[in-house]
């Protein structure tokens, strides 16, 4: 199905506030604002916050945070306002109110009494699965009926009356999908207690918000027959204009295969925040959790994305979440960064770990940015500069090489390579890195004939603590003439 041609598009993001935004969850608005931007169209953000055993506050303001740091704007909403709020449920309740009453007295909503019990012991009576649920009995109960009923204290749940026909609609990934008529028994959409339920409020909002597509998870596909046939109800007593078109994303799956629950730690967005993940990197990377920009390419910008976005083009199979993939897309955006950017986005990561003032001095700032070149080409994600560039913002009395490098490399074998690379360069004139490069070649593979990983490994671990690090000649031009051999001279004397 091709959707190019669309006008007039307005699609919805409607979280519940519960935990924390999950990756899942935003694959799911970055899929409805990619759709509604390519189309010229509106997003509409709502929040679905009627559950108040289970919404909190610190979860709504966490959804829009990470929105705001991935750049996903909307165009009503929470924030922003609009000509169709409010915009969170818990705001809107004489609104449903109004609603279920119209639809209760044009009989597209009817009262049930019929108790679980009741329904599990007609199932059973009739030789049927319990696990059928609700039978549509209480469709025909009678006026008389009803007063019995309450004079016995019992009050009604209102019941949505689904059609006596197949329901069939096109769903732009999955095609033409169906419910034959009798598999979806009538859902309750008010309880008893007069409070609506998700199978009222959320097509309600819908109609009153003129969605015209639902772009959502897959896991609701079994809901969507219900909310159609609410939609025609809507639509007969004049609250929906048309029925919304739908496409039901693919699940995002964690290792093994398994469904990626918001309780998994690795669906936390904000682990991948804080571990230094650009949003530009996170962006490209759950879009490529079921669609993709070309066959052979997986690097773009979200421009791009825009420009390119075809819901008809996402697959219906499930996604898997791949962090080393993730990590090699947010790499390739990082090393993409102009240097002055990399430079501010990567300080806070340096602040935070107490190497550099929470406002960098200018002594600081001046020293990173001579170290940027030599480490942007290396890092994963922002927050690998810490333990990068650690060696040179470290206090003397704070520096010590790791004990695992200096295992591998500050052995017995190590102190007469480090007696003939401190005898090189005490007496250099010039502190370069090209006449650092010169004096330890000369002295180490020249003059000791060793291979250069034999060579230059304890000198490594000896000046920067570590067996990965930055160039070393010029991590050792910043980091100076004295503090250099002062760590070659206890590395060799440890």
């Amino acid at each position: 199905m091709n959707t190019t041609s669309l006008a007039g598009v307005r699609v919805r993001f409607c979280p519940s506030p519960t935990g924390t935004p999950h990756v899942g969850l935003i694959r799911t608005a970055l899929f409805n604002w990619a759709f509604a931007r390519h189309h010229g169209g509106e997003l509409v953000f709502r929040i679905e916050d009627t559950d108040a055993s289970r919404d909190s506050e610190e979860s709504y303001t966490a959804i829009i945070d990470a929105l705001n740091w991935l750049g996903i704007d909307w165009d009503e909403g929470p924030e922003v306002g609009g000509d169709h709020g409010p915009y969170r449920q818990s705001q809107r309740g004489e609104i449903y109110a109004d609603v279920a009453r119209r639809l209760l007295e044009a009989g597209e909503l009817y009262e049930s009494f019929s108790t679980t019990e009741e329904v599990d012991d007609r199932r059973k009576a009739a030789g049927q699965d319990t696990k059928l649920g609700y039978d549509n009995f209480d469709r025909d109960t009678t006026d008389e009926q009803k007063a019995e009923f309450r004079a016995q204290g019992r009050e009604p749940v209102l019941r949505l009356r689904m059609p006596d026909e197949d329901i069939t609609f096109t769903d732009y990934i999955r095609g033409e999908v169906t419910f034959k008529v009798g598999t979806v028994p009538d859902p309750v959409l008010v309880r008893a207690n007069g409070a609506p339920l998700y199978t009222l409020t959320n097509p309600v909002d819908d109609a009153l918000m003129r969605i015209t597509h639902i772009l959502r998870g897959e896991d609701l596909l079994p809901s969507t027959p219900r909310q159609i046939a609410l939609f025609h109800a809507l639509k007969r007593i004049g609250v929906a204009e048309s029925i919304p078109d739908y496409a039901h994303l693919p699940l995002v799956r964690g290792e093994g295969n398994r469904k990626l629950s918001k309780r998994d730690p690795e669906s936390n967005l904000f682990t991948y925040r804080e571990r230094g993940f650009l949003p530009e990197g996170m962006l490209n990377y759950l879009a490529l959790l079921g669609w993709a920009i070309a066959d052979d390419r997986d690097i773009f910008s979200m421009s791009e994305m825009v420009q390119a976005f075809d819901i008809s083009k996402v697959s219906s199979n499930p996604a898997r979440f791949d962090l080393k993939k993730a990590e090699a897309i947010n790499a390739t955006h990082l090393r993409a960064l102009a240097q002055d950017d990399f430079v501010e986005r990567t300080l806070p990561y340096l602040a935070a770990a107490g190497l550099v003032a929470e406002k960098p001095t200018d002594e600081q700032r001046a020293l990173f940015v001579a170290t940027a070149p030599l480490i942007q080409e290396r890092l994963v994600v922002l927050s690998d500069a810490v333990g990068m560039v650690r060696f040179l913002f470290e206090s003397e009395e704070d520096f010590a090489p790791e004990p695992d490098s200096a295992a591998k490399a500050l052995g017995e074998d190590a102190k007469p390579v480090l007696d003939a690379a401190i005898a090189a360069l005490e007496p250099l004139a010039d502190w370069t890195t090209p006449a650092i490069e010169e004096a330890l070649k000369g002295a180490l593979i020249d003059g000791l004939g060793l291979k250069p990983r034999k060579a230059f490994a304890p000198v490594r671990v000896a000046v920067t603590g570590r067996t990965v690090s930055p160039p070393l000649y010029e991590s050792m031009e910043l980091l100076g003439r004295e503090t250099t051999l002062t760590r070659m001279r206890q590395a060799r004397n440890t």
